[in-house]
């Protein structure tokens, strides 16, 4: 099978287009044809060594994936050949950027009806990323109000629309290339933050802040005024550490995403129903894929990339 992957760390140009051998599945594990692999940049961090995530090389990136069961291993009962699925994979593992993946059948969920199959590869991490540090960290309820700094992004897109869906009411930041997609999402109130400073502009105290920028420590900080006594800070930004204020019960809460089926049916049912949108803004064929790692390392990259196949 073609696959991409890297021999050694470093820049975009490590990544090969290759043919590599086509796994097989084990116990409690299915083999997916693989629809559709989007592009994160953790898939960056991995590959430079700046994130600290234990592979072996050579590796294969892309943990997100869209795709049909080819085969299963013993034990699994939950899929069956034919099935269309999606799932955040193990990020310590070979990944979906290839025509075939082996993933722990627990880690999928039955892939959305409503949208193309490929088109569903950018749900997992992303949604999940959203869903964890909105209800399971932050504990966002109906009628709070919560600020989501960075919001232009894929976790910020569904983080809006999912805290819209909760009741909340959700200030965003967003530069002005993304402040239109931000304002669709559902956000009520949009700062442009290359012209406005954050902590000037929101009106009042927020219950849960939502990080996903990465911006200075010192001005993450100030930001924590922000919050309400007993509020959360949540944040994704694993580098630096998550500010709090233990004086007035304000709890700082670092996200690490975490593989969830049950909580990515969720999300599948909420796309299907029409109540979240999913947005691609580009298909590339996989041999493109160290193209958009290059893209990306330049600052470039906007919107979510999936990359397909060409055998697909």
């Amino acid at each position: 099978m073609k696959a991409v992957r890297y021999h050694e760390f470093g820049g975009p140009e490590v990544l090969r287009y290759e043919d590599v051998e086509r796994p097989a599945p084990g116990a409690g594990q299915v083999l997916i044809r693989v629809a559709g692999s989007a592009f994160s940049p953790a898939d960056s961090g991995i590959r430079s060594g700046n994130l600290p995530i234990p592979v072996s090389l050579p590796h294969i990136p892309g943990y997100d994936v869209s795709g049909t069961v080819e085969a299963v291993g013993a034990g699994v009962e939950s899929f069956a050949v034919g099935d269309a699925v999606i799932g955040f994979l193990p990020m310590t593992d070979d990944g979906a950027a290839a025509e075939f993946v082996v993933a722990p059948a627990d880690a999928l969920a039955t892939a959305p009806t409503s949208i193309p199959l490929v088109d569903a590869a950018a749900i997992p991490s992303v949604a999940l990323t959203a869903w964890q540090s909105l209800f399971d960290e932050a504990g966002l309820e109906s009628g709070q109000r919560v600020l989501i700094v960075g919001a232009g992004g894929a976790v910020g897109d569904y983080a809006i629309q999912l805290a819209k869906r909760a009741g909340a009411h959700v200030i965003a930041t967003a530069s002005p290339r993304s402040a239109e997609r931000v304002r669709t999402a559902g956000a009520d109130e949009v700062i442009d933050h290359t012209t406005t400073a954050v902590r000037d502009a929101v009106d009042g105290q927020v219950d849960v802040l939502l990080n996903l920028a990465p911006i200075e420590q010192a001005e993450f900080a100030a930001l924590v005024d922000l919050v309400r006594d007993g509020g959360v800070v949540a944040a994704t930004t694993a580098w630096m550490p998550t500010p709090g204020d233990e004086k007035r019960g304000v709890r700082a809460a670092g996200i690490y995403v975490r593989s969830d089926a049950d909580q990515l049916s969720r999300l599948v049912s909420l796309v299907d129903g029409g109540e979240l949108r999913v947005e691609v803004s580009r298909r590339v064929p996989l041999s493109q894929l160290p193209a958009i790692h290059a893209e990306a390392a330049t600052g470039g990259l906007r919107g979510k990339v999936v990359a397909v196949p060409e055998a697909a």
